[in-house]
């Protein structure tokens, strides 16, 4: 449905946007009363996807990028990291990208190539930082198709570098 009337989504058509926000409170009251973690002790949501990042990019642009902006970048990154680790095909990346992109974000926003002293980029501090949110055990989402995601308790750094890297080449200037 979001891939379909992005274009429409973007030009604010209420139609639709009140079918969408109708469809995901719906979405959202199923997962939290059938399935989910309401209280969140321990285990990441399918609200949480693109997350982890949004939290940590909102910080580093000192709040100038709204909510829904940095998720937008989250889900990006986790989509091109997911594809790197083999879990997302190529197409089924582009498909989301370009849906992200004709609802209107940006897939890029320089805070996300931002070092400390050490060369570390401080996005990727938002990984270490969505674990203390979740009590210690680190666990966020990927997908291994569009709408099939999967819990994650481990990272490699140099991967997420390398998706951050790929949005900077796509989506840059």
């Amino acid at each position: 449905f979001i891939e379909q009337s992005a274009e429409l989504l973007n030009q604010r058509d209420m139609r639709l946007m009140d079918t969408l926000i109708y469809r995901c409170a719906e979405l959202h009251l199923d997962h939290i009363g059938t399935q989910g973690d309401p209280f969140e002790s321990g285990s990441s949501r399918p609200l949480d996807f693109g997350h982890w990042s949004a939290h940590k990019l909102e910080h580093l642009s000192n709040y100038r990028l709204r909510h829904g902006e940095a998720v937008a970048i989250g889900i990006g990154l986790d989509c091109i990291y997911s594809n790197l680790i083999g879990m997302l095909d190529k197409h089924s990346l582009q498909r989301i990208l370009d849906t992200l992109s004709l609802l209107g974000f940006s897939l890029w926003e320089d805070e996300l190539g931002q070092q400390d002293e050490h060369g570390e980029l401080l996005i990727i501090k938002g990984l270490e930082e969505f674990r203390e949110h979740l009590g210690g055990q680190l666990t966020f989402m990927l997908l291994s198709d569009i709408g099939s995601g999967v819990n994650m308790h481990k990272y490699d750094k140099q991967l997420y570098r390398r998706a951050i890297e790929v949005l900077r080449a796509h989506y840059a200037g």
